[in-house]
């Protein structure tokens, strides 16, 4: 590999959105124009790295957005170069384009990516980076999932967005006497509903990594009704599932390197609940939501964190590489080694055993 001298780099948003990613990109951009690099700007994730859609980014352009949500490079989460989706007849075929990426980061002459994203980021940077291209991550994600780092910036914003509403359905369903059921994000891994619903007050947690049984959870519900406490506020996850029962999902969009769209499950534990215990439900899905808005302060000072720390393993050559959070320092472990399995919340995580222990439910009779 040329040991020359880094010139140019470039820099994606890959995936779904979240709170922080353009404070990455000024942490990133800001060092690099210091240094001397020049930046280019990808836009709309891998699709703009396959189809040749960039800017150049200049010191002005990342000035004043570490405030704002979204990406200023746009993103994508069906632009996998592996997994391009092609219509041809009226159908969708899946084609491999990742020749197409390689050829325009060579026309580009970059001599390094960053790329910003989750662990289906993390999967294309690992296989473009076996390709010959200098790769650098940084690990986004509202699930948290991404193993090798203690937190994904986004994570904390969307606890945020899951706190406060479970702070105002807290009201209306004590005002009411309903159970309120609230449905998150968070795919496979119940970080969000954990936290979230942890911080929230809620008095029924269900993930993904905990299967539930029905009966737990109306019993719950009924005692505490008999005990005076005439509302309930249950936080479920998207990916939540009963024992010897399957994912609830809206369809399928093949357009995705995972298909598979979850969501509906925060309906049927509502309809269960009221048909089976006679208690007054309602539920609310929270959606996008979690994604919009402005990051919080956590998330704005790990997002800089990681940008700047990126840049620096840009300047050393240490590619194929990650930037992750380790206790309060921020370190680099390798790509391949981040994604080797998805982080999913354990049944003896500390927040699973803090929640039980101030009576919440993971609708289940043993931990």
């Amino acid at each position: 590999m040329s040991q020359s001298k880094i010139k140019r780099i470039g820099i994606l948003t890959g995936g779904g959105d979240c709170p922080g990613l353009n404070a990455v990109i000024r942490g990133v951009a800001k060092p690099a124009h210091d240094h001397g690099l020049s930046v280019l700007g990808i836009l709309d994730g891998f699709e703009g790295l396959v189809e040749g859609k960039a800017i150049e980014l200049y010191n002005r352009d990342v000035s004043g957005i570490i405030a704002k949500g979204g990406t200023i490079l746009g993103s994508s989460n069906k632009g996998d170069p592996f997994h391009w989706p092609e219509e041809i007849n009226g159908k969708i075929k899946i084609m491999d384009r990742s020749k197409d990426a390689l050829k325009n980061y060579q026309a580009w002459d970059l001599d390094a990516l960053v790329a910003i994203g989750g662990d289906g980021t993390m999967h294309i940077a690992n296989y473009l980076s076996n390709m010959g291209m200098n790769i650098v991550g940084v690990p986004k994600t509202i699930d948290n999932d991404l193993e090798a780092t203690d937190q994904t910036f986004g994570h904390d914003s969307a606890v945020f967005v899951v706190t406060e509403a479970l702070d105002r359905l807290h009201t209306t369903a004590s005002a009411h006497h309903r159970i309120m059921v609230c449905e998150v994000m968070g795919r496979y891994a119940g970080w969000i509903a954990l936290n979230g619903g942890l911080a929230g007050g809620a008095d029924i947690i269900l993930i993904p990594e905990i299967p539930f049984d029905w009966n737990v959870i109306y019993d719950h519900v009924l005692r505490r009704n008999m005990k005076g406490k005439r509302f309930s506020i249950v936080c479920v996850a998207e990916g939540a599932k009963p024992k010897n029962g399957g994912l609830v999902t809206k369809g399928k969009d093949i357009k995705r390197t995972d298909p598979v769209q979850l969501g509906g499950i925060g309906e049927v534990v509502a309809k269960k609940i009221s048909e089976n215990t006679g208690l007054e439900t309602r539920y609310t899905v929270l959606g996008h939501l979690q994604r919009g808005g402005s990051p919080t302060p956590y998330d704005r000072i790990l997002s800089t964190k990681f940008g700047t720390n990126a840049i620096q393993l840009v300047i050393k050559r240490k590619f194929g590489r990650m930037v992750a959070l380790k206790g309060s320092e921020i370190k680099s472990v390798r790509i391949v080694d981040a994604i080797s399995h998805q982080k999913l919340v354990k049944p003896n995580d500390q927040g699973v055993l803090a929640a039980s222990a101030v009576g919440v439910s993971f609708g289940t009779e043993k931990l």
